[in-house]
């Protein structure tokens, strides 16, 4: 059972003290936002209500829902989208937030427990580590060849100083490494032995890590541990009475990155020769055969989404999920106790098995409530099987938000001014929202009733950013940057001299743009995602204000770059998904199918979640000032125009190229001075 501490739930007099003294005890300044904030996440799990928090950056939304958590009565878990985040709570927000609740005396009797607990293949294996790792026909091997060995052995001896020093064992803290790297020294969770027949069980650091868990009034997690633990009812996490659900504007994607299997002749053909050396008949050979089955059948089909499944490829799938499900069933049915080496091959042979099967039995299936494609095929990377739900907001709706308090909190969770999209996506009803704060919720017998609340921000986006759309320019076309675009690029760069950063809806179009200020501003510093590690890069970008920085989706939501670093964010175009996205264009049918809008309630949402992230990068503190360049007219002529402007920060907006010419001009000119 989750511990319970000895006062009663928190009232918002007692949170909002609390608050005070942590933050005081921070050094920090008291911010209205924030206690709003914290008065309301501790009115939601009070009253057994879902909450929808906006706070902006600056807000200090952390503390805002970690105060409550803590004083609530029973066991809060906080899930994050990021390390980055998960490493700010751990690091920084909780110890120094348990620092201060220890010197406030009205909070003695407050459980200021807490853990972090992540999905199994996050953690160094000592069985693996130790023993070595199965090989293709399911042997221990104890060294890869070549290269990588050196790496594996620096890994190995990380984790064995882990072990010695009461270490997480969490990949986060070991030595840089690569994810082909890490899977020598980790498993997944169908590869495990379980602790009570691995005969490193009592120490194993994933088993710790659950152990300590269990014995905390917080578990810090992520979104995906979380979608498989609530959802799909595997149990990852202890007992838990409430959930606070930061970076909730991912929420959707990573649940249905949680929920998307892939399979490929050549995992199966692994699973098959791995199979051989525990089963003594012929189903292993079957499984080869099937994998050849699936490889032709996938040779014939193109690419794209199978609005139903092609015959062939149907027959294969339904051959591997047969030769599959044999094959698992002649594997030995006892445990050779004596050879755990051996014990330790056939587990994990058969776990990668399980995995093929599951997947082909899915894909076969050919459920509405899926999506299924084909990926294409490169040098590196061969033709892929995908499939993922077509929407998650059901399952959502049925295991998460029925019986406990759920906290959603971000910076965009208003799209188009209203909490309605967001909502809508994670499972919630319009006709459950409780409008008026002060008002008790009606109840029901589905789901239990929300609340949709903006604390603001602490910036003046008015005065401190401008919303420039280049309303002069063509509209963008499927041939990438033309001659207008990328003259506006430049000569945006050149009156701001450096201080940029390109948010670009594509890698081509990302290396355009670099090329063309490389030749035409040889004086900066231009760099283009690709070029070095996304941390060096940024490294590199903060260090020099004449320094443009030009990528993709990873720099729209995950840099964090405040100061005069960054006084310009270019945007190409509206992010809207690619008519070819097999997911993105199945959810669209679907809406339109029901009768909704298609377009409105998937692309534009999309578009304006995406550019929210990404006006975001701008302004980051309260001195900060800048402009935000949307080289895309269709935000000032498009009917949908309006919504997207809506769920950007409120700055003050022009269509004239001279007026923000300018601004950066004048804004250079002071970080100069």
């Amino acid at each position: 059972m989750p511990p319970t501490s000895a006062s009663p739930t928190a009232p918002t007099t007692r949170v909002s003290e609390v608050l005070a003294g942590a933050v005081k005890a921070l050094g920090g300044a008291e911010r209205a936002g924030q206690v709003r904030m914290a008065e309301a996440v501790s009115r939601a799990l009070a009253d057994e209500e879902h909450l929808l928090v906006q706070a902006g950056t600056g807000t200090g939304k952390s503390l805002a829902y970690l105060v409550p958590a803590l004083l609530h009565p029973d066991r809060v878990v906080v899930a994050t989208a990021t390390l980055a985040l998960q490493h700010q709570l751990v690091e920084r927000d909780l110890p120094r937030l348990v620092e201060a609740v220890a010197k406030d005396e009205s909070a003695r009797d407050v459980d200021t427990s807490y853990a972090v607990l992540k999905g199994r293949s996050n953690y160094a294996c000592l069985h693996r580590v130790r023993e070595g790792v199965p090989d293709d026909q399911g042997a221990l091997v104890q060294m890869p060849e070549g290269s990588m060995g050196q790496k594996v052995l620096e890994l190995r001896a990380w984790a064995e100083e882990q072990a010695e020093e009461s270490g997480s064992g969490e990949r986060d803290n070991a030595p840089r490494h690569t994810d082909r790297e890490w899977r020598q020294v980790s498993v997944s969770h169908r590869e495990c032995l379980g602790a009570s027949k691995c005969p490193f069980g009592q120490e194993c650091f994933a088993e710790l890590a659950k152990e300590k868990a269990q014995r905390s009034h917080l578990v810090i997690t992520n979104h995906s541990l979380l979608a498989i633990d609530a959802i799909e009812g595997v149990p990852m996490i202890p007992e838990y009475d409430a959930v606070v659900i930061d970076e909730a504007h991912e929420l959707t994607a990573r649940v249905t990155q949680a929920a998307t299997d892939e399979l490929w002749a050549a995992e199966v053909e692994r699973a098959a020769r791995r199979s051989q050396r525990h089963v003594e008949g012929s189903q292993a050979d079957d499984l080869a055969d099937a994998a050849e089955a699936l490889r032709s059948a996938m040779t014939d089909a193109r690419p794209g989404r199978f609005e139903r499944i092609p015959q062939e490829l149907g027959d294969a799938l339904v051959l591997v999920r047969d030769a599959a499900r044999a094959c698992l069933s002649a594997y030995p049915k006892g445990d050779d106790k004596s050879d755990k080496s051996a014990d330790a091959g056939l587990t994990q042979a058969k776990g990668s098995v399980q995995d093929v099967f599951a997947t082909a039995e899915r894909m076969a299936a050919d459920l509405d409530s899926d999506v299924l494609w084909m990926t294409e095929g490169s040098d590196r990377m061969p033709p892929r099987l995908c499939v993922a739900p077509l929407q998650v907001w059901g399952p959502m709706r049925d295991k998460l938000l029925r019986e406990k308090s759920v906290v959603f909190t971000s910076a965009t969770l208003m799209l188009g001014g209203d909490f309605g999209s967001v909502a809508t996506s994670v499972g919630l009803k319009p006709s459950e929202r409780v409008v008026d704060e002060s008002a008790d919720a009606q109840r029901t017998d589905t789901v239990l009733p929300w609340r949709g609340i903006d604390v603001g921000s602490p910036f003046d986006y008015g005065q401190q950013g401008i919303l420039y759309v280049a309303r002069h320019l063509p509209p963008p076309g499927r041939d990438g940057l033309v001659a207008a675009q990328l003259d506006e690029i430049v000569e945006l760069i050149d009156a701001a001299d450096g201080r940029a950063l390109g948010l670009f809806s594509s890698r081509r179009a990302a290396e355009t743009a670099a090329e063309a200020v490389r030749e035409r501003l040889p004086h900066l510093t231009t760099l283009a995602q690709g070029d070095a590690q996304l941390p060096e890069l940024a490294k590199q970008f903060v260090e020099d204000p004449h320094t443009v920085l030009f990528g993709t989706l990873s720099l729209w939501q995950g840099l964090d770059v405040p100061g005069d670093t960054c006084q310009l964010v270019l945007i190409d175009r509206i992010p809207f998904p690619r008519p070819d996205d097999p997911l993105m264009s199945a959810r669209q049918k679907a809406a339109d199918q029901a009768g909704g809008n298609g377009f409105m309630q998937v692309a534009a949402t999309h578009a304006a979640l995406l550019m929210a992230q990404g006006a975001g990068r701008l302004i980051r503190t309260t001195t900060d000032r800048g402009v935000v360049a949307v080289l895309d007219p269709r935000l000032a002529t498009a009917r949908y125009g309006g919504f997207l402007k809506a769920s950007l920060p409120p700055m003050w907006t022009t269509t004239d190229p001279g007026i923000v010419r300018k601004a950066l001009a004048r804004l250079s000119a002071s970080a100069k001075a």
